[in-house]
């Protein structure tokens, strides 16, 4: 059974998403930074700078500065490629795939749904 939703319901979702990201104490990234670890996050690497860029339509320094950022919140993680030392490799972390986890409760609540799953981890 899938679930129909307008533009102006995922527009709301959007929004809640966002405002929820933006109070909590978490980190608040930008659109890009969260473009980039949504991208990192949900498509199948392994992700080089050069090709996270051409995916997302942006040039190297602007994911660069990105990473910069994901990075400091170990969100992800550059490592150089050991195949071709002139390529470097995004990493997913631990506390990314957390956050991740978090994002995806937070959109589930903007839209009203809470996975089975989620409630049960919540009570026991």
């Amino acid at each position: 059974m899938s679930i129909q939703i307008n533009p102006d319901q995922l527009v709301g979702i959007l929004r809640d998403t966002t405002v929820a990201l933006v109070r909590r104490d978490g980190p608040d990234l930008s659109a890009r930074q969260l473009g980039v670890f949504l991208t990192v996050y949900l498509s199948p690497g392994p992700h080089t700078v050069r090709g996270l860029a051409l995916d997302l339509n942006v040039s190297k320094p602007a994911i660069t500065r990105a990473l910069d950022r994901l990075g400091e919140l170990d969100l992800a993680r550059r490592k150089v490629d050991p195949m071709d030392r002139r390529s470097v490799l995004v990493q997913r972390t631990l506390k990314g795939a957390i956050f991740l986890r978090e994002l995806r409760q937070t959109m589930s609540e903007a839209e009203g749904i809470i996975s089975p799953q989620v409630q049960q981890e919540e009570f026991v």
